[in-house]
Formats: structure tokens, sequence, C-alpha cells
């Protein structure tokens, strides 16, 4: 009865508060989307997102001993987390900022005591941050799950500097971080940015971007599975950029770094193509289509795209089967491949967007891409 009566004082005080606005769960959808990938939604009941104090309950159920959370889990489930927990083999109980996780559920727990004022978020949200910070390498970066390297693929490093920048720089949700505490958030956040600055990748003493997962003790590119090689990688150096570019008063390196990577950018955009999506037959149980991508040319087309990799020394656009075999045609990829992974995407249009902006108000001198 008193919990009953706690959640519905807190919901009422959320509601006059915040108004019917819950707190955001577009963060978690990475993780959610691998979860129904093996349970589809439909399948089990869920908490709708005006659930948030549930939602809440169930990430404080879910935390692990070390402050960390397991990825891919539906955090609207509702479903006994001791129960999902035993289903899953001791690998993927373990904690992971992989797929976008940990940051998400530090900040919705934030949130949340934002909202109720309940410590027990609050705390929770803490052992995250400790989880965070524990974990950063000697280095100043944070692994994945495939490669015990500083790894930007899904965001890991970017996604926790783009964290702590936020919090360095006055995020009201963390305003009730001790000092100390800010403290060495700030220490690992400007270790962070010089393990970026470390790892951008120079080719004949230019600056360009940045691969997928770097080396911990050469800051060289390296690979992670079979079908990930090093390489220039454009989806995973735009969210970089775009972190760099959220600093209030970044230094003249960072600076550079921003202008060389925005230039590579552009000089390395292509166009005259389009990636599409097309019908290649019916699945005889199912019913639904079977579909394939393939790349056309299109000259008329004004939209530029770019692939994943890069080659590290001639720029080309580059491809990868499972097996680990570099091609140089979306075509040659096998067919599992091809439609599985993300081989283009227009990711570095939201950078070359927001450039001239930040270029103006950070005092950059810009006339023009092609002038840069």
């Amino acid at each position: 009865m008193k919990r009953t009566l706690l959640v519905f004082c807190c919901m009422a005080l959320a509601s006059a508060i915040y108004g019917q606005a819950p707190p955001s769960l577009e963060y978690f959808n990475d993780g959610i989307k691998h979860w129904q990938m093996e349970h589809p939604e439909g399948s089990y009941p869920r908490w709708s997102e005006n659930d948030f104090i549930h939602i809440a309950d169930n990430i404080v159920a879910y935390q692990n001993e070390d402050g960390g959370w397991m990825k891919n889990i539906d955090w609207l489930a509702k479903l006994d987390p001791d129960s999902v927990i035993a289903s899953l083999t001791p690998k993927h109980r373990k904690s992971t900022i992989d797929n976008r996780n940990v940051i998400p559920q530090v900040t919705y727990l934030a949130d949340v005591y934002a909202r109720t004022g309940d410590d027990k978020y609050r705390h929770a949200a803490e052992r995250g941050i400790e989880y965070i910070l524990n974990t950063q390498k000697e280095n100043g970066g944070w692994r994945g799950w495939d490669a015990d390297a500083i790894t930007f693929n899904d965001d890991v490093t970017t996604n926790v500097m783009q964290f702590l920048c936020d919090i360095v720089q006055g995020d009201p949700l963390f305003k009730w971080l001790s000092r100390n505490s800010i403290n060495r958030i700030a220490a690992a956040y400007h270790k962070g940015i010089d393990v970026i600055l470390r790892c951008q990748i120079v080719q004949n003493g230019v600056k360009t971007i940045w691969a997928q997962q770097h080396d911990n003790n050469t800051y060289e590119p390296v690979k992670a599975r079979s079908y990930e090689l090093p390489g220039l990688c454009a989806p995973e150096s735009s969210r970089i950029l775009l972190m760099l570019m959220s600093i209030d008063n970044p230094s003249q390196e960072v600076k550079d770094a921003i202008t060389c990577g925005v230039k590579w950018m552009w000089n390395n955009r292509i166009e005259g193509i389009k990636v599409e999506k097309v019908v290649i037959g019916t699945d005889s149980v199912t019913g639904k289509n079977i579909y394939d991508r393939i790349v056309i040319e299109d000259q008329s087309s004004r939209r530029p795209i770019w692939a994943r990799y890069y080659d590290l020394e001639s720029n080309k656009p580059f491809f990868c089967r499972r097996s680990g075999e570099k091609v140089w045609s979306l075509a040659d990829v096998e067919y599992e491949r091809r439609i599985g992974y993300g081989w283009y995407g227009r990711q570095p249009m939201k950078v070359l967007n927001e450039y001239p902006d930040w270029a103006e108000r950070m005092g950059v001198p810009f006339s023009g891409f092609d002038n840069m």
C-alpha cells in the first residue's frame, strides 16, 4: 500500500512539474531493437513510455554489481528481471557500453530523480557514472564488445565523451553531483579529448578522420569483426566531429581537428549514385517480400552519400565479405552482409550543414567548402 501511494504521489508530482512529456527513450532504441530481434514486439507485455517510474525501476533492477548494465534489453518489458538475466549467457550478462548502452540508463535515471526526488534513482545513476569512469582505459578511450581497442564503432567512446562533455558544461540533470565527482569527470573528459586527437588519421602530414577502432598503444586503426577491416570510417567520424563541435570553448588543436575532418568529408563525398532497396522475391513461408540492396548510377541525384569505409592510403571506398576479404563494390559482398550492414550513409551531411555556423561562432575563417 505504501509503495502504491509513493508511486501515485511521484507520478502526480512529475505531471505537475513536467506536464505529460515523459523522459526520452530515444537512445534506448538500439538495445531494444536487438532484444526484439529474438523476442518480437507483441510477444510479451510492455510498459508505456508514460510509465517512467516502472521503467526506472526496471533499470535499477537490471543494474550489475559493477554499476553498469548488460546490453540489448527491452527496458519497457513487463518481465521478471531475474528470469531475464538467468536466460542470458554469462557473457551477455556482463556490463558494456557497446550498442549505445549505459549512458541512456544513467541519463534516464537522473531525469526520473529530478522528477521524483527518490534517492534510489540518484544512487543508481551515481553507480552508473562510477562504471563509466572505472572502465576508461589508461589511454583515455573506452572499449566496445568485439575488440579490446579504443572503440568509436557504435559511438562507444564518442557517446561517453558527449555525456562527460555535457556534464562538464553544466548539464542541469546532474547538478546534484559532488565537486569531487565533477572534478573526476572533468579529468576523464580531458583525457578522452586527448586520445581522440591522437587517433585522428594523418595522410601525408594532413589530418583526415578516424577509424572504427584504434590500437591501445600505437593509436593506429585496427580490425574488429572479420568484415570490419581497418579503414577511414565516415559515420563514426561524423559523430566524433559533432561531439567536438559541441565544446563551448575548444582549443586550437580541437578546432584544427574539426576543420581537417570536415574538409576530408567534403572532398570524399560520393555523387551520382543512389542505394536502393529492391524486391527480388517473396518468402514462401511468410509471404513477405525479400529485398536486396543495389547501387544505381544516377547523375541527376544532388544528394551526396558516403561509404562506410575508405582505404587508409587511397581514400577509395571499400567493402568486406564476412570472410574478411576486401572488395571494391557492394555487389561483390555476399547477400547476407550486403543487406545486413550499413555500407553507405549520409551521416556526414549533418556535419557539413552545421560547420558554417560553428566556424562563424568560433571565429574560424570559412568562405565555402571548396575553398577550405
